[in-house]
């Protein structure tokens, strides 16, 4: 089976089309809220997925009072016994940049120049900030305007799902079986699946959450966080010698001990760190939130114990300084439980060939809904969007990614139909 040129034009046309109206829709996501999904925006996505899914013929289609969208489509006819895989994207958007009234710009025939934001003169993008911002000349890129992020993340992989579904319906002739699409809530702020309905979910699955074209994730951090509090003492600072135990400048003290080299802004490839990303309080009581991250658990066991040994040492070096640490495990690497299950990855190498792409295998210096989902039993390798830059209000994406990553998860739907033993 090959991808022939009405089917490519089709999937372009029909991904871009979705990327561009489902990037306009406000789905940034909150980690201070306590509701799930975090923010009510991400069922208004939801729902228009769902209509959208269902205009498509899909009759088995659910949007659950979580904000969770499912969708079974059946088997073509002979692949009844086709062993049926699922493709999942998220609904909402990283809440580090603002993801409201995105307007995104289509740069045609990118010549190599920076692209100028006009939302904000002093904002540029060019090949410094992305390498490979040089192999798109030549190709159309979408950006922001500049006053927010793009939300390729991860709504090119929810658009690249749906041209596929949309593909499958015009032309017949592209062999699947038994196939789910999953739509999450909050994968942004680490709780994709918590709520998740894994009895509406096939044995094997594939997100569509990656980076630059080609690209294949079957590995990610091994992840922790820790919440540390500061209990001191106030006394009034004219009268405080020897008396006051300073909690936040304590505090801030004790973190100024982690080794720099460890900050993930001096690190890059396999290497792990510490991140502190929260800090805050008075002389009375202080608090922090700390995420550790590595390949091996082993290094972050070591990081774990470095943090307890400390707060051993200022306890004794303040006496009536109380510091309490909790450590929680958010995600294990995945690469232990893929390698159970080598097909899984072997045909989504292959189906990356078949679109025409170089593979590039990377360990994921994150998460993603995957890691849970392979960890719960249910091994899920990410698949790329083309995207590049997330996060940022310089995220882009060149068009012609969403097309092949449509082309990839078509491959791959008719892969297994081939290698259904």
């Amino acid at each position: 089976m090959k991808v022939n040129k009405e089917i490519q034009d089709f999937l372009l046309r029909e991904a871009q089309e979705r990327f561009l109206r489902y990037v306009k829709i406000h789905t940034t996501s909150d980690e201070k809220s306590t509701t799930f999904p975090s923010t009510e925006n991400q069922f208004e996505l939801g729902k228009l997925l769902s209509i959208e899914l269902k205009e498509l013929g899909i009759s088995e289609v659910i949007h659950d009072k979580h904000g969770y969208v499912y969708a079974k489509i059946p088997p073509n006819p002979g692949c009844e016994n086709v062993k049926p895989i699922g493709f999942i994207a998220h609904l909402d958007t990283s809440p580090a940049v603002k993801g409201e009234n995105v307007e995104p710009i289509i740069h045609e025939n990118y010549d190599g120049t920076p692209i100028q934001f006009p939302k904000d003169d002093s904002l540029t993008l060019t090949k410094k900030d992305s390498p490979l911002l040089e192999s798109c000349i030549g190709l159309d890129i979408i950006t922001a305007s500049g006053d927010t992020l793009l939300g390729a993340d991860d709504k090119a992989g929810i658009a690249e799902i749906m041209a596929v579904c949309a593909a499958w319906k015009k032309f017949p002739e592209l062999k699947h079986g038994s196939i789910t699409i999953c739509f999450t809530p909050d994968e942004e702020i680490g709780k994709g699946t918590l709520k998740i309905d894994k009895s509406r979910l096939p044995d094997v699955c594939y997100t569509i959450d990656g980076s630059e074209m080609g690209e294949l994730e079957i590995e990610c951090f091994d992840a922790w966080l820790a919440e540390i509090e500061f209990h001191g003492l106030s006394v009034h600072p004219g009268y405080s010698k020897n008396k006051m135990i300073n909690a936040i400048h304590i505090a801030s003290r004790y973190f100024s001990e982690l080794p720099e080299a460890e900050a993930p802004e001096h690190t890059e490839e396999r290497e792990g760190f510490f991140h502190l990303s929260k800090l805050s309080g008075n002389e009375e009581h202080a608090s922090a939130r700390l995420i550790i991250r590595d390949y091996e658990e082993k290094n972050n066991e070591r990081r774990m114990n470095y943090l307890t040994k400390l707060k051993e040492l200022y306890e004794i070096r303040h006496p009536g300084l109380k510091i309490n640490v909790k450590f929680t495990h958010q995600y294990k690497n995945m690469l232990r439980f893929l390698e159970k299950d080598k097909k899984v990855i072997d045909l989504a190498r292959e189906a990356i060939k078949l679109a025409g792409l170089e593979i590039k295998e990377k360990a994921i210096r994150g998460g993603t809904d995957g890691s849970k989902l392979s960890e719960m039993g249910i091994p899920t390798p990410n698949i790329f969007t083309g995207g590049l830059l997330f996060h940022s209000r310089k995220e882009f994406i060149p068009t012609i990614a969403l097309q092949k990553a449509a082309e990839v998860i078509i491959y791959l739907a008719d892969l297994w139909t081939r290698n259904n033993n």
